[in-house]
């Protein structure tokens, strides 16, 4: 059974690679838009291409029988075309509820006749690293709502649940909200980073351009999208938010925020 992972330098889908290996996965390929630079286990098979370009994905979907659908902002219904065309019984996908900025994606899937299984993750714990520019520069966190909650997620805890998807029965047809083990506060992120960092972070409660300003330097043009869209447009009620998902599907416990940062501590320091 081969399996193939799109997207596969991207910082999840990476994680997916080495998730399925670990799994016992013997067959995975990896699709990339650089083969030379990919820097994959041994044992993989990288191949060259780009979810843009439909067209010459033939070859890479030869003899496969599931895939990891990356995210991607366009549309991938020419993508599942040929995957199904080459015979792909399942798609793994990271997407989000179709009234979501990514539901053209699970849509998509949905509409290729193709088995799927659904992924749709809250807000990662690594969007924290955002923060670090202005945490290094001016010692604090501009942000207009240290009320709001998440329950925040590791991209390899995301990766670990795709892998379970891909390598065990029981995941068809089903739509999985994933979420970290604990609902935090903007603030709460911010005081556990801080005795991660062993250092005092103020969250400083700013307006939206004080916050652009702030975030620019690490999220670049994206930076205005980002704090419309969830700083300021995204506010679910605490009660619906997924905590045990990742531990339901994998059997492992997910990692929390105060442990993933102080894993990631140092990346915070780096200039």
């Amino acid at each position: 059974m081969t399996i193939l992972v799109t997207g596969a330098t991207a910082n999840i889908g990476r994680m997916v690679v080495d998730q399925l290996i670990a799994g016992g996965a013997r067959d995975v390929r990896a699709l990339t838009i650089d083969p030379e630079k990919a820097a994959l286990p041994a044992g993989v098979e990288v191949v060259r291409g780009h979810l843009g370009r439909p067209e010459r994905l033939g070859a890479a979907f030869e003899g496969v029988d599931r895939m990891y659908l990356a995210p991607s902002q366009g549309d991938v219904s020419e993508v599942l075309e040929v995957a199904r065309a080459a015979g792909v019984r399942q798609v793994v996908d990271l997407s989000g509820e179709p009234e979501s900025w990514w539901g053209s994606v699970c849509t998509a899937v949905e509409g290729s006749g193709i088995e799927w299984t659904h992924l749709w993750p809250a807000d990662f714990m690594e969007n924290t690293l955002s923060w670090s520019q202005q945490i290094r520069a001016a010692g604090s966190v501009r942000e207009p709502h240290p009320e709001t909650a998440s329950a925040p997620i590791a991209m390899s805890d995301i990766a670990a649940v795709a892998a379970t998807a891909l390598l065990t029965d029981g995941h068809l047809g089903r739509a999985y909200s994933l979420g970290g083990p604990e609902i935090l506060t903007r603030a709460e992120l911010v005081a556990q980073l801080a005795d991660a960092l062993d250092r005092d972070i103020p969250f400083v409660r700013s307006s939206r351009e004080e916050t652009i300003a702030a975030l620019t330097p690490t999220m670049g043009d994206t930076t205005g999208w980002y704090v419309d869209n969830v700083l300021l447009g995204f506010a679910p009620p605490p009660e619906s938010l997924p905590i045990t998902s990742v531990e339901d599907i994998t059997g492992r416990p997910a990692t929390t925020f105060a442990a993933w940062a102080r894993a990631n501590a140092a990346r915070f320091a780096e200039g």
